[in-house]
């Protein structure tokens, strides 16, 4: 009986060990962390960031909280439109040129996944791959807008675009540092280093968005890359071509 009862304590005095230094090597690793809240970081991507970034594209509230955590200005805006093109979440992000974050034209009016979506990619993605081909940093991005009452392809049928709700952008253009401008449309296809910026940019943007198409999925596309946040559960699985 002492047998079996000093198993049962030294069993439960490991199991206590182990739970005592899980939770000091993830207080090392908060990216792996499912419990600590999403934020701007140096960290790699862990496997619960997807579904961090999941539930920040549902939930508004959540994502402010994100944007806040991250020291990423923004003015909330009072909800407007009707219908299909109602859009709740409405905001504008400040201009940071320090992060590559000046949209232009300027004051365009997404959802906060939109805009949050921007800064992770900036941060993870687009700096990164801009410095390291083009050795140069990203000032600004050239857009094509965020809202626009419109079903897919423009008709009066069919489903309602990411772009009712202001929940989607068109990047048509990158301004760098040192003056260069690389442009969608007339960069894209070749060998050099600006198409090649604009895959990694492209391919890059799918760890962050729901939705990215590229000049790659079809003509439609041939001037800019069009990104999303579409909510489609909370594995956070995207489409990216």
């Amino acid at each position: 009986m002492r047998f079996a009862v000093d198993h049962l304590l030294l069993g439960g005095l490991l199991l206590l060990a182990a739970i005592v230094g899980g939770r000091a090597w993830l207080r090392d690793h908060p990216h792996l962390d499912p419990w600590v809240p999403l934020s701007l970081s140096d960290d790699p991507d862990g496997w619960v960031t997807k579904r961090k970034i999941a539930q920040m594209r549902a939930d508004p509230a959540e994502c402010r909280a994100f944007l806040e955590r991250s020291d990423v200005a923004f003015t909330q805006l009072a909800p407007t439109g009707e219908g299909s093109c109602r859009r709740e979440d409405r905001q504008v992000l400040a201009r940071d040129v320090s992060r590559g974050l000046d949209l232009q034209p300027s004051g365009a009016q997404s959802t906060c996944a939109v805009g949050a979506g921007l800064i992770r990619w900036l941060h993870h993605g687009a700096q990164p791959a801009a410095q390291t081909i083009l050795g140069s940093r990203i000032i600004a991005l050239e857009h094509y807008g965020t809202h626009n009452c419109r079903r897919i392809g423009g008709g009066d049928t069919g489903t309602w675009s990411q772009h009712a709700t202001g929940n989607a952008i068109d990047i048509s253009g990158f301004v760098l540092a040192d003056g260069r401008r690389i442009v969608v449309q007339r960069d894209w296809s070749g060998e050099g280093p600006e198409a090649a910026f604009l895959r990694a940019a492209r391919d890059t943007s799918c760890n962050e968005f729901s939705t990215v198409l590229s000049p790659d999925y079809n003509a439609a596309h041939t001037d800019h890359l069009h990104l999303d946040q579409a909510q489609r559960g909370p594995g956070g699985w995207s489409f990216c071509r």
